[in-house]
């Protein structure tokens, strides 16, 4: 069995596109951005307005960010955007040091332009994860889409399949670490993941200077300010 068989036979999602395409798209990607409620959670949302992550999706994210290091020799960009204020994405986006952390964004699409613009990438260049409705039209410019699954919404993710909104539903929920099965199978698309894991767990050279290159990160928060995407700091 080659290993694009192989990696189909492990993960129990849905394969729209085909691992071989998925690898393709893959060989153009340089930001990694995720919406997050529904994503990194089940969508849940406590007396604040805030909504959980789970340890497992950190790592797993981490890794990918370190996978594409070890490919590329530069940090992809990440960032999270989301159409609601959530301490939590807040917390994470800091702690993990992504670029960017969009809340209380009114249109995601209208801000395609805005994170290109600051990122310094394309449409083509994005990995986006994301779950619901109101992520399919920034879904649809990007160049991998990956979509939780829910078995709650098959009309959606019909939809989404029949609309060429998606190329890979996750088996595992928000609520059940679809992030984590998502950025395995990037991992394994890709290549290097033993060296990935290997490089991690003995803390290599390598990787101590990646995770000096990805802390001296700072988020940049934003959000829509009469109808204009601006710069925020969040309260």
């Amino acid at each position: 069995m080659d290993k694009l068989s192989e990696i189909k036979k492990k993960f129990t999602g849905s394969f729209l596109a085909e691992p071989a395409v998925l690898q393709e798209k893959l060989s153009h990607i340089k930001a990694f951005i995720f919406d997050w409620d529904g994503v990194f959670n089940d969508g849940r949302k406590d007396e604040h307005g805030s909504s959980p992550f789970s340890e497992v999706d950190s790592m797993g994210v981490n890794m990918l960010r370190f996978n594409h290091y070890l490919h590329m020799a530069t940090l992809p960009s990440a960032a999270i955007i989301s159409g609601e204020r959530n301490k939590a994405s807040f917390t994470f986006g800091a702690r993990e040091h992504f670029h960017s952390v969009y809340y209380k964004v009114l249109s995601k699409v209208d801000a395609l332009g805005h994170v290109c613009n600051k990122h310094g990438i394309l449409p083509h260049e994005i990995a986006y994860f994301f779950d619901d409705v109101l992520d399919l039209a920034f879904a649809e410019q990007c160049g991998l889409r990956i979509m939780v699954g829910r078995s709650c919404n098959p009309f959606l993710i019909e939809y989404a399949d029949r609309k060429g909104l998606a190329d890979y539903i996750t088996a595992a929920d928000g609520g059940n670490h679809a992030v984590r099965e998502a950025s395995e199978l990037i991992m394994g698309l890709r290549g290097l993941y033993d060296d990935t894991i290997e490089q991690r767990t003995y803390f290599s050279d390598k990787y101590k200077e990646y995770l000096r290159l990805r802390n001296m990160v700072e988020p940049v928060f934003y959000s829509t300010v009469h109808s204009e995407i601006k710069e925020q700091v969040p309260q």
